[in-house]
């Protein structure tokens, strides 16, 4: 029997399975069909960027590894996405930093950037059926030091202003150029490395910094800030914490992002959800996996990626909460790291959308807690591996392991030969 009989003869056996707990398939499928991930550019170069400043370091930020092959231009960028949409079912999204326009092999510096020098990237994206979401980039700069949007010097802090407004510009280009918002997140790497005093008095400018910033309104545009617990060489004060931002967001009615890297190892992603999305308009999701710290290891299914999933799902907000990716690891094949994380982010969603949540619903508000819990274990080995096969295989996309020989080939071909 051909392997694809076998995927689709299983199928049919996974959807009578999951029809007896109330579940439809089908239904399912379409919404893993919807949900675009956003692709970030950056796991493609090791957050190295096109601005022709130098070398990239400093603010909190850091690839590690030395895999052979990684992009060296934009032309080489969009040819390793391009190869890796081949192997990922569904329409994404990709995600674009600053440092990533067209800028001519010139020097722009940051407060000079403007939507002409992403024209081609929208150009392209529009080729090939993608969006784009955008990001301002702090760090890796001559003014990054430790501090940017929050820094008592004007000067410095007005650069960094002049800079997120332009970025802010941009992606309003980007929103109005493809029909859809460009979701334009805002990171800051700022904070201080030893005991710090004026805890209250940077933050104050930072809040008056945001509030510049975002002075005018657009139409064709999301905002959303993101937060982190520490930055390396940063490690004892974030200006921009979690508390900080969500308290911005919520009386600003902004868009918060959770990256899932940016918290205590021990803490809860997933439960923040439907606490934040009582009173913040929209989410926008990072998906990283922090090892002992925010380390950005390549997303897999674990526990963590997968409740993230199912309260969202629970809580029937996939039209409010935005899906990102956020890693960078240069240790191993940089396509297979996109492959991999975006796979396993499809899957915990497809494992999500095939709970029998209105039934475990009905029994945790009859009280049956016995009959809850036994039916969470259960819907672990339910055959939701056999509706993952299915779901690739009308995607035209490779089924199970298969894409590991694709990525092998494609390491022969081209980006072995990148010197």
């Amino acid at each position: 029997m051909k392997k694809e009989e076998i995927i689709r003869g299983g199928y049919e056996i996974a959807k009578e399975r999951y029809a007896t707990l109330g579940v439809n398939v089908d239904l399912a499928l379409e919404k893993l069909r919807q949900l675009s991930v956003s692709i970030h550019c950056w796991q493609a170069d090791d957050v190295t960027g096109f601005e022709n400043l130098g070398s990239l370091s400093g603010g909190g930020i850091m690839a590690t590894g030395n895999y052979p092959g990684k992009a060296r231009n934009i032309d080489e960028i969009r040819q390793d996405i391009e190869k890796v949409l081949t192997l990922v079912g569904g329409n994404h999204r990709l995600n674009l930093h600053a440092i990533y326009g067209d800028f001519g092999g010139r020097i722009v510096d940051r407060d000079q950037v403007e939507a002409t020098h992403f024209t081609g990237w929208m150009q392209w994206a529009k080729e090939k059926g993608l969006k784009l979401d955008f990001n301002s980039t702090s760090f890796g700069h001559p003014k990054s030091g430790d501090l940017t949007l929050a820094n008592p010097d004007k000067a410095i802090r007005d650069f960094w202003i002049e800079h997120t407004k332009r970025c802010r510009r941009i992606a309003e280009a980007i929103g109005q150029f493809q029909g859809d918002p460009c979701i334009m997140n805002l990171w800051v790497h700022d904070g201080m490395k030893d005991l710090t005093v004026n805890r209250y008095c940077y933050r104050r400018i930072l809040e008056q910094s945001l509030d510049e910033v975002f002075t005018e309104e657009y139409a064709h545009m999301k905002d959303c800030l993101e937060a982190k617990l520490f930055g390396i060489g940063l490690e004892s004060y974030t200006v921009g914490s979690y508390d900080f931002y969500l308290s911005y967001c919520v009386n600003r009615k902004k868009i918060v992002t959770l990256d899932t890297g940016h918290f205590h190892l021990s803490e809860s992603i997933a439960d923040k959800i439907p606490s934040l999305l009582c009173f913040v308009p929209e989410i926008m999701l990072h998906v990283s996996r922090p090892i002992r710290w925010d380390s950005d290891h390549v997303t897999i299914l674990n526990d963590d990626v997968a409740e993230l999933a199912k309260e969202i799902v629970r809580a029937e907000a996939l039209n409010r909460v935005h899906v990102g990716l956020d890693y960078f690891d240069a240790s191993i094949n940089r396509l297979g790291a996109y492959v991999i994380g975006i796979r396993a982010t499809q899957k915990a969603f497809l494992q999500a959308l095939l709970e029998p949540t209105a039934l475990l619903r009905k029994q945790e508000a009859d009280g049956h807690y016995f009959e809850r819990l036994a039916l969470l274990e259960e819907a672990k080995s339910l055959p939701w591996n056999v509706v993952w096969d299915y779901f690739c295989l009308t995607n035209n996309v490779a089924v199970g392991e298969d894409y590991i020989a694709e990525i092998q080939k494609y390491e022969r071909e081209v980006t072995s030969k990148r010197k």
